[in-house]
C-alpha cells in the first residue's frame, strides 16, 4: 500500500508545502466536520440564512485561498454534488403548502426554499471536503480517520479500496484496448452480449486478486489490524489554526441567530 496514486482516487490531491498542507490530517478532518456541522444546523427559513451562507462561502474560499487551492479544483469537487442537485429540482415541484408560478410551473413556496437551503449546505460542505482533499493525500487521510478512532476494519477496507480501485481500473482500461483493438464499437443493444461478460470477468478477477492478497498478507504475520507508527502530538497552534474554518463559521450561525 505504499505505492503512490496517480490514478481516480489519487488525482485530486494538489501537491504543496502551505501551511494548510502541513497540519495533521486529523487536525483537518476535525475541522472540515465542524464546519459542516454549523452549516447543516442553520435554520433553512430564517430571513438571515442567506447571508449566513454567504459568510460560510467567505470562510471556505479564504481557506482554499490559504491552501492553494484554485477555483478550478474547487468547481471539479463539485461533481459530486449532482445528486443533491437533482434530488433539489424535485423539491418545489413535490412539496405542499403555498405555490407560485415561475415559467408557468406551479411550484410550492416552501419547496423552494428548502431547494435553495439544500443546495447552499451541499455546496458549502463539499467545497470545505473540497479544500480538505486537495490538501491531504488518501494515505494521509486514512491516518487520520485511525487518530480519530474510526473502526479499524473500516479503516482498512477503505485503504484497499483506494490502492486496488487503480489497479482494477487498469484492467478495464486493457480490457477495453482489447475490445476495440477486434473491432467492437458499444454503440447499441447488441453490444451488451460483450459487455455483460467482459463485467463478469472483471469481477471474477479482481476476487482471486483478492484472495492472492489476503493470502499473502496472512504468510506475513497479518492478525487483522496493519501495523502504524507512533502519532505525534499536535502543537496547540496547528488546533487553533485549522479550527479557524468551523470557530469563524460557529461565530456566524451565533450572529445570526442572535441579531436575527
Amino acid at each position: 500500500m505504499g505505492a503512490g496514486h496517480g490514478g481516480p482516487l489519487g488525482a485530486g490531491y494538489v501537491a504543496g508545502s502551505g501551511p494548510v498542507h502541513r497540519l495533521e490530517p486529523h487536525v483537518k478532518l476535525v475541522a472540515v466536520l465542524g464546519f459542516a456541522v454549523v452549516v447543516v444546523a442553520t435554520p433553512v427559513h430564517a430571513g438571515w440564512a442567506w447571508a449566513a451562507y454567504a459568510g460560510y462561502l467567505a470562510l471556505v474560499l479564504g481557506a482554499a485561498a490559504v491552501a492553494g487551492v484554485g477555483p478550478r479544483r474547487l468547481v471539479r469537487g463539485l461533481a459530486v454534488e449532482v445528486p443533491f442537485v437533482l434530488f433539489a429540482l424535485l423539491l418545489p415541484v413535490v412539496a405542499r403548502g403555498p405555490r407560485v408560478d415561475v415559467g408557468g410551473v406551479s411550484l410550492s413556496v416552501s419547496g423552494l426554499t428548502a431547494a435553495g437551503g439544500l443546495l447552499a449546505k451541499a455546496t458549502l460542505s463539499v467545497l470545505a471536503a473540497t479544500v480538505l482533499a486537495a490538501t491531504t493525500e488518501p494515505r494521509a487521510l486514512l491516518r487520520g480517520l485511525e487518530r480519530l478512532r474510526l473502526p479499524a476494519l473500516l479503516v482498512q477496507i477503505l485503504g484497499f479500496t483506494i490502492r486496488y480501485a487503480d489497479v482494477v481500473a487498469g484492467e478495464l482500461q486493457r480490457m477495453r484496448v482489447a475490445r476495440e483493438s477486434r473491432g467492437f464499437r458499444g454503440r447499441h443493444l447488441g453490444a451488451l452480449r460483450v459487455l455483460g461478460p467482459a463485467a463478469g470477468s472483471l469481477f471474477i478477477r479482481s476476487y482471486e486478486r483478492g484472495e492472492r492478497v489476503h493470502l499473502a498478507m496472512l504468510s506475513r504475520g497479518y492478525t487483522g489490524r496493519v501495523p502504524a507508527g507512533p502519532a505525534a502530538d499536535v502543537p496547540v497552534g496547528d488546533w487553533l489554526a485549522a479550527l479557524a474554518l468551523p470557530l469563524g463559521a460557529g461565530a456566524v450561525l451565533a450572529s445570526g441567530l442572535l441579531l436575527g
